[in-house]
């Protein structure tokens, strides 16, 4: 039980970092990035790729960010002047072109066999058995990090524009902001941050493969700030212990009811979708949002 407990935990923080990426793109700034699995595949493949090439984890770890940042700027360059609808289309297309390049260029990522046998952080000097343990003080460790440093972002002069452009984006720009290079950089840090999750959960799983970053993956992250509240960093961690222990809690129903695991499976999201459906009747702010925070019908 404790080893299942702490799997969870590991997702969860993974999960959070991952969603606060998004938070700071969606809750701070109003940008519709329905692609944002593709920056967490670039992180967990780039990590992996430079390792596997004899460069040092933590020095993977940061050319993945930083990799992942210059995606997320030549993303937002091209796109980011387009309607948000357009935008919501554009990113989701990128990051579908990124997972069937991973899947296609096996001379590079193997493909669809994936990618396994890479080195982990300290593998060499902690047991097998308590090595999740680790990575869960480690995966903690940098969650808190993230959290620090967004919580400063949002109360910096830069955290409040990019909050002015959420909430009138012609204000900001009649005060002499540039819109433009404020949501550029949004994305930049955003992209980063979902980069380090991806890093995180490829030395968790030990294995992946393109498989791991489908769509449905940036819309755990999209229930997650849902749930925990737009715009508040603190919210979306609640979110993802939240979205992580209904999922982990809901695969002991199979015990009790008379269905197949794939019905099942079907069950459980059917049971998000409903608990989304009352949180956005009754609380559409999330659990810790400000209805002044909300960037939906600006």
């Amino acid at each position: 039980m404790l080893d299942y407990l702490i799997s969870i935990m590991i997702m969860a923080g993974i999960y959070a970092i991952f969603a606060l990426g998004l938070n700071l793109e969606w809750g701070f700034v109003g940008l519709l990035n329905f692609g944002h699995v593709a920056f967490m595949a670039i992180g967990a493949y780039a990590t992996i790729l430079l390792s596997l090439e004899g460069v040092p984890l933590p020095l993977a770890v940061i050319a993945a960010m930083i990799i992942a940042g210059t995606a997320g700027a030549f993303l937002g360059i091209t796109t980011l002047k387009l309607r948000e609808d357009y935008l919501a289309i554009v990113t989701i297309g990128f990051g579908e072109i990124l997972r069937f390049l991973l899947l296609n260029e096996a001379w590079l990522t193997k493909g669809s066999f994936g990618l396994y046998g890479y080195p982990r952080p300290l593998q060499d000097f902690i047991n097998a058995y308590d090595y999740n343990l680790f990575l869960a003080g480690a995966v903690i460790i940098a969650l808190v990090l993230v959290y620090a440093f967004l919580e400063v972002l949002a109360r910096s002069p830069f955290g409040r524009v990019l909050k002015s452009i959420r909430d009138d984006e012609a204000t900001a720009a009649s005060l002499g902001k540039n819109v433009f290079g404020y949501k550029v950089q949004s994305l930049i840090l955003g992209s980063s941050i979902a980069a380090l999750s991806g890093s995180l959960l490829a030395f968790y799983l030990q294995y992946i493969n393109p498989m791991n970053f489908q769509p449905l993956e940036t819309f755990y992250a999209w229930i997650i700030v849902v749930m925990g509240g737009n715009g508040n960093n603190r919210g979306t961690i609640i979110g993802a212990m939240l979205l992580m222990g209904f999922f982990s809690g809901t695969r002991f129903i199979e015990v009790y009811i008379p269905f197949s695991p794939s019905t099942v499976s079907a069950m459980r999201m059917i049971l998000i979708g409903l608990v989304l459906i009352a949180l956005m009747m009754f609380l559409p702010q999330g659990i810790l949002g400000r209805k002044e925070e909300l960037a939906i019908g600006r």
